[in-house]
């Protein structure tokens, strides 16, 4: 038999309370080990796609080829992604996250001086590939974190809301930086300067092995290390989190092109912000808030609202009222994110957890990069206002698929099984 590692799952310094909040939840012994250094390797990732496509704009003069270029490095990371949380997952976040930054920051540096020495665009392609390809996971390797220090605790929902919030917080001001070093300091700082975050962060995450989940030493643990897409709710909520993706990518669009179809470009951030704020605050609201609702009818009825609200955006003509529905919209896509990786916890053993979480990440990468050519395209070939279309239809068609098959998200009792050293245990009823 194997050898194994075991770690006993840290509990909350403070005794369980029927409302869990984010003070409790901060309490948790040993987190702000992980969250601070977690924060700062998960920033470059918001400032990566702006920076490339300010750079490569700045060198070749084409937005279209900035926008193939970011495009390839985001399709390359939600190609890679699961793989990526897979292999963390197997061998240690550890072991695949050092050489992971290490060549994502080498990529990065090779992509910025063949864009400044103005290489031929396949070649900016060939270096964009595992520049997207080794994006270090850390947001999935963070929630990963949280699942073992909260191992059976209600306290879960609200570590899934703080990470949503986060992610929100990382990419308000991953673009504002990123934006500000292009064009205040030089073309090349925003990439340099990820480049730079990732490799810092990076390590400094890595270099927290007490938090990080266990591992099996020898891997014969094969029930541990099967890939979490064989989980059927998995499935269920990657076609999920990719309408969600739709959504993003299509207001970015969007709204860029409203604004400019009425001759207030700078509206654009004001709009986006407002979409942005709206996914922030319920984000906060949902971590504070004791549900007694199942996660999977939670997840059904959100979503239902999320489409409901989508459907909205390509009939609004003017600024208030798409202001008002962005906001709406923002508010109904945060309950979603976050039931659906709370439903990660009991449909996906702790094996293979960070590699679901990539595979929903990477599937709002996905989701995104489709968007942004659909409802471009839209734009324009049709009426000022049809990218609209790409959010409706994305999340009327995930919906469609989740209430199809909403049954496969409910968890099926396992028994317990010895592997990276933790047993699971049987899922309960929830109230």
């Amino acid at each position: 038999m194997a050898s194994t590692v075991t770690r006993e799952p840290s509990k909350v310094s403070s005794e369980p309370s029927s409302r869990p909040g984010y003070g409790q939840l901060l309490r948790t012994r040993g987190a702000w080990t992980f969250l601070l250094p977690g924060f700062a390797a998960r920033q470059p990732f918001a400032m990566l796609t702006i920076s490339i496509v300010l750079l490569v704009q700045h060198t070749t003069g084409s937005y279209g080829a900035a926008g193939a270029a970011a495009a390839v490095t985001g399709v390359s990371m939600a190609l890679f992604a699961p793989y990526s949380g897979r292999l963390a997952d197997r061998y240690g976040q550890r072991v695949v996250l050092i050489p992971g930054v290490l060549v994502h920051t080498l990529s990065g540096l090779t992509l910025t001086a063949l864009a400044l020495a103005h290489a031929p665009l396949w070649a900016l392609f060939v270096a964009a590939v595992p520049t997207g390809a080794s994006v270090p996971q850390v947001g999935p390797m963070v929630r990963a974190r949280w699942g073992v220090k909260l191992q059976g605790s209600p306290l879960m929902t609200t570590a899934a809301a703080f990470e949503s919030v986060t992610d929100e917080l990382t990419f308000v001001v991953g673009p504002l930086l990123a934006t500000a070093l292009c064009t205040a300091v030089d073309p090349a700082a925003g990439l340099v300067t990820e480049a730079a975050l990732t490799l810092l962060g990076g390590l400094l995450f890595a270099a927290q092995k007490s938090t990080q989940p266990s591992v099996t030493v020898g891997g014969h643990a094969r029930v541990e290390h099967a890939s979490a897409l064989r989980v059927p709710g998995v499935r269920v909520l990657i076609v999920t989190f990719l309408g969600i993706g739709s959504v993003f990518g299509g207001m970015q669009v969007s709204l860029a092109a409203f604004s400019e179809s009425i001759g207030e470009p700078g509206l654009n951030g004001v709009l986006y912000g407002t979409f942005a704020a709206g996914n922030m605050l319920s984000g906060i609201a949902c971590g504070a808030i004791a549900w007694k609702v199942a996660p999977q009818r939670r997840l059904v009825l959100g979503y239902a609202a999320l489409a409901l609200a989508a459907s909205g955006l390509w009939a609004a003509h003017s600024v208030l009222v798409l202001a008002g529905l962005g906001l709406l919209v923002g508010m109904c896509i945060a309950p979603a994110l976050i039931t659906g990786y709370t439903l990660v916890e009991d449909l996906v053993p702790a094996g293979a957890r960070t590699e679901a979480f990539t595979w929903l990440t990477g599937a709002v990468a996905l989701g995104q990069a489709g968007a942004v050519t659909v409802a471009g395209q839209l734009e324009d070939r049709f009426w000022g206002g049809a990218g609209f279309l790409v959010p409706m239809g994305g999340t009327l068609l995930a919906l469609a698929t989740l209430l199809a098959l909403r049954s496969r998200l409910v968890s099926r009792p396992r028994g317990r099984t010895v592997a990276r050293g933790v047993g699971h245990r049987v899922p309960v009823a929830v109230d």
